[in-house]
């Protein structure tokens, strides 16, 4: 097992992240103080850069089998590593720290393809997940020690390999006397349940499905690329769910599966989202409507998910938002109106800001695997016990 100490109280770290909404890599540069679930971590700044058309384009492409191929694989696993790794260099200088003052970095990477279930047809096809961005690229440019690549261990021990933030969420928002559903709305949603006074073994996660993801692609293609997302959720505000598409949508085997569960791109991609779309143009539905429609599916998702999987186990008084989906107001009204019983509240009114959340928790997950200890959450993910995620990179 590896043995990792250093002499000062605290350590100064960076975690890296991008999710399945492809807007770009968050980089959190924070302290951390004490080991395990009793460390304490302090936020000391947060930076994005965000990803151009052409860089969303290709790795979109990689998400989608029939465009795809070995090579363009291989060489964005490198490319996103010298992306991660100019990141976590430019976030540093950003906060004003001397980069040898960092202790290590830690990287999610950027999922490309997440396979929970193997497949009942082709014996190759075995559970696993892949994301890129090399290690070994992030630590030689950075010259810092590397962490990353945190899925795979969970899934080696029977885990879907997601979601991982619950070991963050308890330890950022674990509560004596409040029930908290942190509810990240990234491209996919993902919730963590922690009853009042949980610890790692009351806790439960799973993906709630699309977060930000449909919306996002909607718009863009409504707009002829002129428009990425809907700024605040002011398009969907203008607009009415259309009640009849929307629960055909809400119809999807996916939300009928029991806990825990996890998905990703591969089921709520370009192909799905077309053909929500294509449903939508075909009745007559004005654009407006149809942002609505995919706002409202978000929102259904999220308040089914908490009414028939969360609220019969535990109590539940707070929903915290995070993630891109903290900035659509429209969504937010629309989940409190789903959920009147919870109070609904951004991540920041805790102060954390909405967006760093899951970089901060990276952070957290390279910090336990470099003291040796496990940092996955076995009633999240499935696993059969708790293990160490994560794998080195020397610089």
């Amino acid at each position: 097992m590896l043995q990792w100490t250093n002499n000062k109280p605290y350590v100064i770290a960076v975690g890296l992240m991008s999710g399945t909404s492809l807007d770009g890599v968050d980089a959190a540069v924070v302290q951390i103080e004490g080991s395990g679930l009793e460390a304490k971590v302090k936020l000391l700044h947060y930076y994005t850069r965000p990803y151009d058309d052409a860089l969303r384009g290709r790795i979109k492409e990689l998400c989608d089998p029939e465009h795809s191929d070995v090579s363009k694989i291989c060489g964005m696993n490198a490319y996103i590593g010298e992306l991660f790794a100019d990141t976590a260099l430019e976030a540093v200088l950003e906060a004003g720290i001397p980069l040898d003052e960092i202790d290590f970095i830690s990287s999610h990477g950027q999922t490309v393809w997440h396979m929970p279930e193997s497949s009942a047809h082709d014996p190759f096809l075995v559970r696993s997940t892949l994301q890129l961005g090399d290690l070994s690229v992030i630590a030689k440019r950075t010259g810092r020690l590397t962490v990353g690549d945190f899925r795979p261990a969970d899934m080696a021990v029977g885990g879907q390999g997601a979601p991982l933030v619950p070991y963050g969420d308890l330890i950022l928002f674990g509560d004596q006397s409040k029930g908290r559903l942190l509810q990240n709305i990234g491209g996919i949603g993902n919730c963590t349940a922690l009853p009042p006074g949980a610890k790692a073994e009351d806790a439960f996660a799973f993906d709630t499905g699309p977060g930000n993801m449909i919306i996002d692609q909607i718009v863009h293609t409504l707009t002829d690329g002129k428009m990425s997302y809907d700024a605040e959720g002011a398009w969907a505000a203008l607009g009415t769910p259309d009640e009849l598409l929307l629960a055909e949508l809400l119809d999807h085997p996916y939300f009928g599966m029991p806990a825990p569960k996890s998905t990703g791109r591969e089921l709520f991609g370009e192909a799905y989202t077309a053909d929500f779309l294509n449903r939508a143009v075909a009745r007559g539905i004005a654009a407006a409507d149809i942002v609505a429609t995919a706002t409202a599916f978000t929102a259904h998702t999220i308040a089914n998910a908490c009414k028939e999987i969360v609220l019969p186990r535990c109590q539940i008084d707070e929903v915290i938002i995070s993630g891109g989906g903290a900035h659509n107001r429209t969504l937010l009204t629309m989940l409190a109106a789903l959920l009147p019983e919870q109070k609904i509240m951004n991540a920041s009114a805790l102060g954390l800001a909405d967006d760093a959340k899951e970089a901060v928790i990276f952070a957290l997950l390279g910090h336990a695997f470099l003291h040796g200890n496990t940092n996955n959450v076995p009633a999240a993910t499935g696993a059969s016990r708790p293990t160490i995620m994560g794998k080195l990179a020397l610089p």
